[in-house]
């Protein structure tokens, strides 16, 4: 399992923890509405019976006050109360600056009609009122509080999230820089050594070739010592021959690749000049080739295309390896994935950060299928 693959996991792992947070939530705060919603009934039910003996009560009868607090009592639940031809006749917690307002009064009861069943009030066996209700303020707010809360545990994971990936995003970029200056610096005295034997050797020596291919080989070194000097400073950019850029990576590709692998670049004999730092640039061109020479398991095809647009420059890069499922089109770019036992997953990462965050372009994966190659797009602009 790689890095990548690992972080996938904790990733999962704590959103499975927040929503299942948030279902237990929900699922308690439901019941919690549904036994408030049975007491509300009662509460009605119960002043539905006040009113009724409050109604048919003597005027003597000692339980007539109790009646009359029980109606006045109820402070939270709207209620109306109408005859038998509609008629309203009572009502208590609505709206108060809008209870003389007929169309506000018949648009309630047509609510409360239609979410609670009525509550029959027996005057007589002759005449009856029915008690309709609605949700009390209070209810109708903790019906709702559910969603509120859901909405705030989504975003408290959200904001949780960004800062904790800025905050990862931030630390890995200062062990990046820090590790590619100090790679940098390591590399800087062996290659002055090397370069003051060679020309001791050139003195002692007359083999010419060995010693051609030896001064070439420091010189590769020099060249990768400055390309880790300049990551984490902005490379200055000046109008490079795009094409001979490209030149440079290949050659130098193929002259340490087997024969088994086939290179087949389609460049134009022009001059097309893109802002470029050539040393870094080079560096992308030889990651994505030899990310499709792996994918070709060292038998293959790689083929470079330049196609010249008004504004960009497309750069496509195609193999005829093993190819990438859709679902990790954006996956090989994030630092630590890969696919080799022994690989450290840097190279794309690496090639995206170049291009995008120094050459201010695009690098993305084209078009791919499995078992029968992938095309890796580079968009660089030409102002």
């Amino acid at each position: 399992m790689n890095i990548y693959t690992r972080k996938l996991r904790w990733k999962f792992l704590l959103f499975a923890a927040a929503v299942s947070i948030g279902v237990s939530s929900l699922w308690y705060t439901n019941n919690l509405v549904k036994k408030l919603a049975v007491e509300e009934r009662k509460r009605a039910e119960l002043l539905a019976e006040a009113q009724q003996k409050f109604v048919n009560a003597e005027l003597t009868d000692r339980n007539l006050d109790f009646y009359g607090k029980v109606m006045q009592n109820n402070e939270t639940v709207p209620v109306i109360v109408v005859d038998s031809l509609n008629n309203i006749l009572f009502m208590r917690n609505l709206d108060s600056a809008k209870m003389d307002n007929p169309r506000y009064v018949n648009k309630k009861l047509k609510q409360m009609k239609e979410t609670t069943d009525p509550i029959i009030i027996r005057l007589s066996p002759a005449e009856r009122q029915f008690l309709y209700y609605s949700k009390s303020t209070i209810l109708t707010k903790l019906t709702f509080y559910p969603l509120v809360q859901l909405g705030i545990i989504l975003l408290f994971i959200l904001v949780a999230y960004f800062a904790f990936s800025s905050s990862r995003n931030a630390e890995q970029n200062q062990v990046w820089v820090g590790l590619s200056k100090e790679t940098a610096h390591q590399l800087g005295t062996p290659i002055s050594s090397l370069l003051a034997w060679l020309e001791m050797m050139k003195l002692r020596t007359t083999e010419s070739d060995l010693l051609s291919e030896l001064e070439k080989d420091i010189k590769r070194l020099e060249k990768i010592t400055e390309r880790f000097s300049k990551i984490g400073s902005k490379p200055i950019l000046k109008k490079e021959n795009l094409v001979s850029v490209i030149s440079t990576a290949v050659n130098y590709l193929k002259s340490r690749t087997s024969g088994s692998v086939i290179f087949n670049v389609h460049l134009t004999n022009e001059e097309l000049l893109v802002p470029l730092n050539a040393s870094l640039f080079e560096w992308v061109i030889e990651n994505i080739c030899k990310n499709a020479i792996d994918a070709t398991n060292g038998k293959g095809e790689v083929e470079i295309f330049i196609t010249d647009h008004n504004q960009v420059v497309f750069v496509d890069i195609s193999d005829t390896g093993k190819g990438i499922s859709k679902g990790k089109f954006k996956t090989i770019f994030k630092p630590g994935y890969t696919t080799k036992e022994r690989g450290w997953g840097l190279g794309l990462s690496l090639a995206k950060r170049i291009v995008e965050e120094y050459h201010d372009g695009k690098i993305f994966v084209h078009q791919s299928e499995l078992g029968k190659g992938t095309v890796i797009r580079i968009v660089l602009k030409k102002q």
